[in-house]
């Protein structure tokens, strides 16, 4: 099979449904809708069983809704861990099910270590563009650089070979990310001595423009994005924070070139569990959570072209 770059890949699926926006995917079992809870119990007997099926099934059928409507999910590995092999079993088919959906996946599992142990974790979970080429068939990965340089290297070895991403955590959109993230070394903050490593790994592999190496920078940060932006101009962003975070589209705007690409802005819970919350939960409920993750999405996807350059996808 043919090996396709990442961010091409990633780009054109951006321009083919016009948007940038990301759905993550984070089942959590209080707060799945009760038709999903009481099909995963007719199913099994074992709680966890029960769990794994409930967080497989919510998350096809969040697939199925949002498949047309944006270019990429981005599965949360931890939920899925909890429940041991069972839920692991179900992040890989809810990973394999999104990519015959025609997504890209980014797989966010946060991974880092050095030498042969980064490269098992990047061949175990990236697949590129082959869906069969990993174990865990994603098309990308989230990956902490707290170990160094060289944490990083054998993910963009096993990318390039295989067309596949890596988003490296960068300025991330929790609060308490300043305590590391923004302390002062040789004369600059820590954030901004990591995102001169990706970008010069981005260049590397860059082809019309991009890396296949990324960077996570939070939209809770909204003057950080920007100053990153202009830092690393060859790296596609992954931007966490819209939303339930705070996060409002024009604070993402910076991320984006003119054109609007360059840049993926995640929304979980506010797409995920739209039917909880004001306005969908009195138009919509329980019975239609569907319905509501499908509103949700397209308010996101409106609200992004209307406050930055993803308008002119």
């Amino acid at each position: 099979m043919t090996v396709s770059h990442f961010a091409t890949r990633l780009h054109a699926a951006i321009q083919s449904k016009r948007t940038p926006a990301l759905v993550g995917l984070d089942p959590r079992l209080d707060w799945i809708p009760p038709d999903v809870l009481a099909h995963a119990r007719d199913l099994h007997a074992d709680p966890t069983a029960q769990a794994a099926a409930a967080f497989e099934e919510f998350c096809v059928r969040l697939i199925d809704v949002v498949a047309p409507l944006v270019p990429a999910v981005k599965p949360q590995a931890a939920f899925f861990e909890e429940l041991g092999p069972d839920g692991c079993l179900a992040l890989a088919r809810v990973i394999r099910y999104a990519r015959n959906a025609g997504l890209i996946v980014i797989c966010d599992a946060k991974r880092g270590d050095i030498g042969t142990t980064a490269e098992a974790y990047a061949r175990a979970f990236l697949a590129g563009s082959d869906p069969q080429a990993a174990p865990w068939h994603a098309d990308a990965l989230t990956v902490n650089p707290y170990l160094g340089r060289d944490t990083l290297e054998p993910f963009v070895k096993v990318a390039t070979e295989r067309g596949a991403g890596i988003y490296v955590l960068v300025k991330t959109s929790n609060p308490g990310s300043a305590s590391f993230q923004d302390r002062q070394a040789d004369g600059q903050k820590i954030y901004r001595h990591v995102a001169q490593v990706v970008e010069d790994l981005a260049v590397q592999t860059a082809e019309s423009g991009y890396g296949c190496v990324g960077a996570v920078v939070g939209a809770t940060y909204p003057q950080e994005l920007a100053e990153l932006r202009a830092a690393m101009p060859h790296v596609p962003l992954l931007v966490p924070g819209y939303g339930s975070q705070g996060g409002a589209a024009a604070d993402v705007a910076a991320a984006f070139s003119p054109e609007g690409l360059g840049a993926l802005i995640n929304n979980s819970r506010g797409i995920n569990f739209a039917y909880r919350a004001a306005p969908y939960a009195e138009q919509f409920g329980a019975r239609q959570w569907e319905a509501a993750t499908e509103a949700a999405t397209r308010r996101m996807i409106a609200d992004l072209a209307e406050f930055t350059s993803a308008g002119k996808l």
